[in-house]
């Protein structure tokens, strides 16, 4: 099988419009935190080597390397969310005549559901990351491509409230209300502040267009 990141934007559009179950929000949640570590990245690279903006060179490229970093796992994530969902698909089809077939399948569940829940965290994680990276691009970078800061903000904290819905789902299925409710509780700290957060750089980058 093809890695997805390996694939045609076309196609990845055909698959997700498809009847499988994978690639799906999941996927799609990692994809716009990507793309918005993407958008910081452009703004980093326009930025740099710009005379005007010397004083920030320095911060400007720190930032690009930590926005490269964030873009790996995010796209990473991509892949990761279609792996972990396929496994459960696999285990939702694992015999369930016997009382041992039963229990073996229902254990196996409880297993990657707990896999399926870290996944989204981690991508909510991800994403509130490139929020914040989003903010020092629009309060330094060229406001040529301010606009693009702008973007990655959108498109991170769409990315974050994305994988929160994954979240919650999985946690739905779960069992093991301790683990669901501690992810709940993780997830929630997550998303507090970050449409704040977005909201302003939002605002930052309006007021100078």
């Amino acid at each position: 099988m093809i890695p997805v990141k390996e694939k045609s934007l076309q196609t990845f559009l055909d698959d997700l419009a498809s009847k499988s179950a994978t690639p799906g929000g999941g996927s799609v949640a990692a994809l716009l935190g990507a793309q918005a570590a993407a958008l910081v990245a452009m703004v980093c690279r326009l930025t740099i080597g710009k005379p005007a903006y010397a004083e920030v060179e320095d911060e400007m490229v720190a930032l690009l390397a930590k926005t490269e970093d964030l873009r790996a796992q995010l796209t990473a994530l991509i892949q990761a969310d279609i792996d972990v969902f396929n496994r459960l698909v696999a285990c939702y089809g694992m015999p369930k005549q016997s009382d041992a077939e039963k229990s073996a399948r229902s254990a196996a569940i409880q297993v990657v559901l707990k896999e399926a829940t870290q996944v989204p965290i981690d991508c909510a994680k991800a994403c509130k990351e490139a929020i914040l990276l989003s903010q020092i691009a629009a309060e330094k970078g060229s406001v040529g491509v301010i606009s693009d800061a702008g973007a990655a903000a959108m498109a991170a904290y769409g990315g974050l409230k994305t994988a929160a819905l994954n979240v919650h789902i999985n946690t739905g299925g779960l069992k093991d209300r301790t683990f669901a409710e501690a992810k709940t509780h993780e997830l929630e700290s997550l998303i507090a502040d970050a449409g704040s957060m977005a909201d302003q750089v939002y605002r930052l980058v309006q007021s100078k267009l």
